[in-house]
């Protein structure tokens, strides 16, 4: 009989904290670090930054420096990739993300980032741009319709609603017709269109590239 291996893969995160508990002067715990996490060890997918920190203290202190640009996604046929593109905006801390659609969207490929995210939602492509206009921010599309403009050399504002289509349809004719402009990213090989959250992740680093600065940590 075929036996199947233990994993050799190493833990995620860190174990319970080792030692006195860290403490404020006046002895309390630091009001940021969760009692819960330092006892049993904290296995989310986070930064070493904020190991043992409370998930409202995480939100707290990533709103102190979001960035400009907001995420909206088309959710109309409850797309898989919708969880990938949140998680890449979680990673470079995106203002918000914008649901337009559905409410209710598969959460599986976020791995649960996006608990530290702002999310709103938008009936439809004509709220959403309403809500954009209100705030002056200019809804930048991505696709490679007809019409789009290279990505390569593009200057994205630095504050915009970036908005992506589901995967396969890609973005809604009023998406489109609603966008300042459309922006797509060039190819060089035979496939159609790249991945939705592969897309996602090339968009948001073109737009840190040239708002962000130093992108380390």
């Amino acid at each position: 009989m075929l036996r199947v291996s233990e994993s050799t893969d190493p833990p995620v995160g860190v174990g319970p904290w080792e030692g006195p508990w860290p403490t404020r002067e006046s002895g309390d715990l630091p009001a940021h670090l969760d009692p819960h996490l330092l006892e049993a060890g904290d296995r989310r997918n986070v930064v070493d930054r904020y190991r043992y920190w409370r998930q409202e203290a995480v939100v707290a202190d990533l709103d102190t420096r979001r960035h400009g640009f907001h995420v909206g996604i088309e959710n109309w046929g409850h797309d898989f990739n919708i969880g990938s593109v949140v998680r890449t905006a979680n990673a470079f801390n995106a203002a918000a993300v914008h649901i337009v659609g559905r409410r209710r969207w598969n959460r599986r490929g976020a791995m649960v980032t996006d608990r530290y995210l702002h999310e709103h939602h938008h009936h439809d492509v004509a709220a959403l741009l309403r809500w954009a206009a209100d705030r002056g921010l200019p809804v930048l599309g991505v696709d490679n319709v007809p019409g789009s403009v290279p990505l390569e050399g593009y200057a994205v504002p630095r504050d915009c609603v970036l908005l992506f289509g589901q995967e396969g349809p890609g973005l809604s004719a009023e998406a489109v017709a609603g966008c300042v402009d459309v922006v797509a990213i060039t190819q060089h090989g035979s496939t159609r269109s790249l991945n939705a959250g592969a897309a996602a992740a090339i968009v948001m680093y073109h737009w840190a590239l040239q708002h962000a600065g130093d992108l380390t940590p």
